[in-house]
């Protein structure tokens, strides 16, 4: 919709312009019309929902509305005496007005509007949002030695009875709790309540629910880019990743503790009424694929985990003489991974002599694990970012060769089909229906 606005603005602009170099004038009264009616087309447009009203038509509101009032005002005022028209003038305006508007649409080019897939349960679907506050804990990353807050957003069934199983989802590095929104509508559509978590300082951005807005840490960034560009030695790459996991295992561990009380208690809003405390469910992309996997190591309480496309540096309990120590003990739950190209690329390429990574690990020593490859992909596309804003996916994504040499999968099919692997993943192993099976997915 961005382009297409921009391209309409460029038609108009052009049309415009060759029209007063015809009439040999700069048409006060024809310009103050069309800074009305695009004002006008627009709230119309945005009534009938062509146009979704959301942060990304913001600034272009207010500069259309600021034009049409600009218009009107020349619309009602006396005609004034027109100055010898001259055209290097005009195309100077016309050029700044579309520069302008290219300005006021770039949120709507960056996160372009966009169509989740259709969920598949039959329950309709509300949301809810909390801020927690941890007083066993100090933030670090913020001055003042305020208590440790964690932001999280509930999906689940609306205007229904009964005990449904709990998910919990927890992002990646400087992702968001929303950043798999489809996944949360269709689980809570087939029956399920689903938590996710922001965390504060180590998300992008969250908002709680006092509308305070809290931004990624800057130095916790840099800690990322370093760790990723190879400035740190294994052993203090380690280190930091532990540090990371702790924080984020802690967040997790907190929110079910805050999230079961609730649910066991009286009284409490309708969101933890519907919760089945004995049923609970883990979920995470990237570093919150680790967290969740090593949180349902340690408590007994978990049912199930999904990963989303992370190494489980959480089973590597230590590092000592260049090697890295992997947790003995037998991983303790049912638990899916989901893998992109790079990383299956990755594991291929590591010695035979080698071959025990994390994941793998893992996938040997559940009860029950499953790891599936869904080639064409790369690490974001097991988000909703790729349909969210693929212009942030092309910045951030690795260009490195499909896993196979295969070809780009398509990225709504891929989500699709994501969903539909942790729908009957969870359904088998929270709701005891069937066995799980890869078969049909496609």
């Amino acid at each position: 919709m961005g382009t297409a606005i921009l391209l309409i603005a460029f038609v108009i602009e052009a049309a415009f312009v060759t029209y007063c170099i015809v009439t040999k004038s700069d048409q006060p009264k024809v310009r103050s019309i069309i800074r009305v009616g695009a004002f006008g087309a627009f709230v119309v447009f945005t009534l009938v929902a062509v146009i979704q009203w959301t942060f990304r038509w913001y600034a272009l509101a207010a500069l259309l509305l600021i034009w049409a009032g600009l218009g009107a005002w020349t619309l009602m005022r006396r005609q004034t005496e027109q100055k010898p028209y001259r055209a290097g003038p005009g195309l100077v305006r016309a050029v700044a007005m579309l520069l302008l508007v290219a300005v006021a649409v770039t949120p709507a080019l960056i996160f372009p509007q966009y169509k989740l897939p259709p969920q598949t349960g039959q329950y309709a679907v509300t949301t809810v949002k909390y801020t927690y506050t941890d007083a066993s804990r100090t933030e670090t990353a913020a001055h003042g030695g305020a208590s440790r807050k964690v932001n999280v957003e509930f999906w689940y069934p609306q205007g229904v009875n009964g005990k449904y199983p709990l998910v919990v989802f927890d992002h990646g590095w400087l992702g968001m709790k929303t950043s798999n929104t489809s996944t949360f509508i269709d689980l809570a559509s087939n029956g399920y309540v689903v938590c996710s978590i922001d965390h504060p300082y180590q998300s992008l951005f969250t908002s709680g629910s006092d509308g305070r807005v809290v931004i990624g840490d800057a130095a916790f960034l840099q800690e990322i880019v370093d760790i990723n560009n190879g400035k740190y030695d294994e052993a203090t790459s380690f280190k930091l990743q532990q540090d990371a996991l702790k924080l984020r295992v802690t967040d997790i561990n907190f929110v079910l503790d805050t999230v079961i009380a609730d649910a066991r208690a009286a009284g409490t809003d309708t969101v933890y009424q519907l919760i089945d405390a004995g049923k609970i469910g883990l979920i995470g992309h990237s570093l919150g694929g680790a967290a969740s996997a090593q949180v349902a190591r340690e408590r007994s309480d978990i049912g199930a985990v999904v990963n989303l496309d992370a190494d489980l540096f959480g089973e590597y309990v230590d590092y000592a003489s260049g090697k890295y120590v992997m947790n003995s003990t037998l991983y303790p739950a049912p638990i899916l991974t989901i893998l992109a190209d790079e990383l299956v690329r990755l594991l291929a390429a590591i010695p035979e002599a080698n071959t025990t990574v994390a994941v793998q690990h893992v996938t040997a020593t559940a009860p029950h694990a499953y790891e599936i490859h869904l080639a064409g992909t790369d690490h974001m596309s097991l988000t909703d970012l790729p349909l969210a804003s693929p212009l942030l996916v092309s910045l951030i994504s690795s260009s490195v060769p499909k896993a196979g040499g295969g070809e780009t999968a398509d990225k709504y099919s891929v989500i699709v089909k994501m969903n539909k692997l942790v729908l009957l993943f969870f359904n088998v192993y929270l709701k005891g229906q069937g066995r799980f099976s890869t078969a049909g997915t496609d």
